[in-house]
């Protein structure tokens, strides 16, 4: 059998902390399911990449990182209103997995109710890599290219995401008042 994990994240964008807690993950399973949670959101300012855009940056960034394709699957899975049902609309997406490596509160709540064992993750320079520092130093000019793998940071800049991101602050700005 097969000793598979599950790990969700929104990748907006994929991050060195992000690659840390995968490769730690892999020292302990056989394969990942990567879920790339609120798929169906985008073009806002703290979405700004598509659910094709993660997945193709968590590829590149996991290719990057000499990291054996046969040891994960991405799934994009959206969201449900109804947090209840959440864990049940996830194994629609996904493959049979034993255990949720997770350190977000209500993730783990919501796997341990649904009868899962939950690992934590080390939080690797958690104030550096986070996904909100990154959109941040984007959009005030500072190095945020640092805090991703260099093939993330070449596939934001073909996408000219720092520029989205920017559009899109000012877009919720204008949209606010």
């Amino acid at each position: 059998m097969l000793n598979r994990g599950l790990f969700v994240g929104r990748f907006q964008p994929f991050h060195n902390g992000h690659l840390n807690a995968i490769k730690y993950v892999l020292e302990h399973v056989e394969e990942l399911i990567l879920v790339v949670g609120s798929a169906q959101h985008s073009h806002d300012s703290i979405n700004p990449f598509t659910a094709g855009e993660r997945i193709y940056m968590m590829r590149l960034a996991l290719k990057e990182a000499q990291i054996d394709p046969v040891r994960h699957i991405i799934v994009p899975v959206s969201d449900v209103t109804l947090h209840s049902t959440w864990f049940s609309h996830l194994q629609s997406y996904v493959p049979r997995f034993e255990v949720v490596y997770s350190n977000e509160p209500l993730t783990c709540r919501l796997a341990k109710e649904a009868g899962y064992r939950v690992e934590y993750v080390p939080l690797f320079k958690r104030d550096r890599y986070w996904a909100t520092e990154i959109r941040k130093r984007m959009l005030s000019g500072g190095n945020w290219k640092e805090l991703v793998p260099k093939s993330v940071a070449e596939f934001i800049k073909l996408q000219d995401g720092v520029q989205r991101i920017k559009d899109l602050v000012q877009t919720d700005v204008t949209i606010d008042d």
